[in-house]
């Protein structure tokens, strides 16, 4: 079924693909990011695009703010052709950890601070203490509004009220962990911060630890009950920095929950520091400090330290309250495994446990997905360009992501047919039974090649293959085949007298196009590794998109 050379040309320079509006720009920049760039398209000109996506939202009027998020308005914000009137909302996929990094939400915020009209920057100063939630994406977000004006000097009352409240919003206790924990990032510190926002600190124990973080010295006031409290906190921090005997840091860790940047670095070898600190550990923190925990003999085979890191990386709950987003716990699993970090001299022997139990994490990230019982196709886009850079600027290559996310799909449907596909398409022998190792061995040996994402279609055509929903991953540069994926599932349809066959697009790139026709109904484009998007994508082939 040839075609003629018409639409958009993506970056590949191919036709047959179709570019997507900008609520899905925005929402693939916010979930992926655009670091490392892409095979076609470095890095700046794909962060350039989405930048102009956005600011065309917020002169639209497009409300890109907003919390609101209920299972309908997922759907709708991952279908390009929804007529729902809910939009991409920045602190909906922060606040719900659906984005791999928090880099792209933060600059997001700050354009609407910059560029947004009266309504949409109240919006967006009111979202600062709920996205900023710890001093690194304050400062963070800090810097990237600071440039999106060069030259602009001070603060208005709007943007020294949302950082106030960054600092006294939340309990005294709180703050003075926050603020002892990351004490400076991008050239700011507490001391620049406040002396900017001028914040009026709102109880004596919010002042205590006000006048700790500007002056670096803790101030003797009034005790009552809760000041007391901190200033215990802020003494123990003091003592962890010049402290050189492990008993007497074991004591402070336990006693005040001291975290791993309190703790002076040549105590950073002791086995009963980190033992100390393991019982407490946020999860994220966690799934960094493994390796480390491995090499110094903590996390050994069948140790009560192990199973404490197994425990807390298999609580389906404690993962969802910790916003542990899945792309984060596949970076720890590719590095853990592999026994050394992507820089410095750290190395470590995985031990078996962890390494399940960082698996069967991922997994469990995405959260309960019912199946549906439907007959699905997947192909894999095993093409040269997913094997360029990494997803969100990890390790992880689009190629070893897309079979990871193919993966959720195997373990939650009965009925999964996976393919590979390039300029060719070829069996792929993976199964609900594979661990993740075996699956990226699998993928690493698939032959590179141009792109024909309608194979797929075209294959289950040929066999009279029954199927309901076609899975594609792919970075949506298709450039080869003469034959469009649009035209090749209608002519599945008619062939097979299946006119609801589905086609669910997912992307693994930041990229501005898609092979899903925004005007089919029956189509669908996700972004990969949204954490929502297993559950987006099980409401859509079971037609609960109104």
């Amino acid at each position: 079924m040839p075609y003629v050379a018409c639409g958009p040309v993506n970056a590949a320079g191919g036709l047959g693909s179709f570019a997507i509006d900008d609520p899905m720009r925005m929402r693939r920049f916010l979930i992926l990011g655009t670091e490392g760039g892409t095979y076609y398209s470095d890095e700046r000109e794909v962060t350039l695009e989405n930048a102009a996506a956005i600011a065309r939202l917020i002169k639209s009027g497009h409300n890109v703010v907003s919390e609101v998020t209920t299972p309908h308005t997922l759907i709708c914000l991952s279908s390009q052709h929804s007529p729902s009137p809910f939009f991409l909302q920045i602190v909906a996929i922060s606040l719900d950890g659906r984005a791999a990094k928090q880099s792209p939400t933060l600059f997001a915020l700050a354009m609407v601070c910059r560029l947004g009209d009266v309504a949409s920057r109240q919006a967006a100063y009111a979202a600062v203490p709920k996205v900023c939630r710890t001093p690194t994406m304050l400062f963070e977000f800090i810097t990237l509004y600071m440039v999106m004006i060069p030259g602009s000097k001070g603060w208005g009352r709007a943007m020294r009220r949302a950082v106030a409240e960054v600092y006294c919003g939340k309990p005294a206790e709180d703050t003075a962990f926050a603020v002892t924990k990351y004490r400076q990032r991008d050239g700011w510190t507490h001391r620049d911060v406040l002396r900017l926002a001028h914040v009026k600190p709102k109880t004596p124990a919010h002042q205590l630890v006000l006048h700790y973080a500007a002056k670096g010295v803790l101030e003797h006031i009034p005790m009552e009950e809760d000041v007391q409290k901190v200033y215990a906190f802020l003494e123990a921090v003091e003592a962890a920095r010049v402290c050189d005997d492990e008993i007497t840091m074991v004591m402070l860790i336990e006693k005040h929950r001291l975290a791993r940047e309190h703790i002076p670095t040549p105590m950073l070898n002791s086995v009963l520091v980190w033992a100390a600190m393991l019982p407490t550990m946020p999860l994220t923190a966690l799934t960094r400090n493994l390796g480390k925990m491995t090499s110094i003999g903590l996390l050994a085979p069948l140790s009560e330290a192990t199973a404490t890191v197994v425990s807390k990386l298999t609580n389906a709950a404690a993962l969802k309250r910790a916003r542990v987003h899945p792309f984060t716990l596949l970076v720890a699993l590719q590095t853990y495994r592999q026994g050394h970090g992507q820089k410095g001299s750290l190395k470590w022997e995985p031990t078996p446990e962890v390494v399940a139990a960082l698996e069967e994490a991922f997994y469990m990230s995405f959260g309960t997905v019912t199946p549906t019982g439907k007959r699905y196709v997947l192909g894999l886009d095993v093409s040269g360009s997913m094997t360029y850079g990494g997803v969100a600027g990890s390790c992880v290559t689009p190629r070893e992501a897309a079979a990871a996310m193919a993966m959720v799909a195997l373990r939650t449907e009965k009925r999964c047919h996976p393919m590979a596909f390039s300029h060719t398409l070829v069996p792929l022998s993976i199964s609900a039974g594979d661990d993740l190792s075996t699956v990226m061995m699998k993928m690493d040996s698939m032959p590179f090649g141009s792109t024909n994402c309608a194979l797929p279609m075209e294959w289950a055509t040929t066999n009279m293959i029954k199927a309901d929903v076609f899975i594609v991953y792919t970075d949506s540069e298709t450039c080869s085949g003469c034959v469009k994926p649009v035209d090749a599932l209608k002519e599945y349809r008619i062939k097979m007298n299946n006119p609801t066959a589905k086609l669910i697009v997912v992307a693994m790139t930041s990229g501005g196009f898609t092979i899903a026709d925004p005007e089919d109904a029956g189509m669908l484009d996700v972004v990969g590794f949204d954490a929502s998007a297993p559950q987006i994508m099980q409401e859509f082939v079971m037609g609960h998109v109104a």
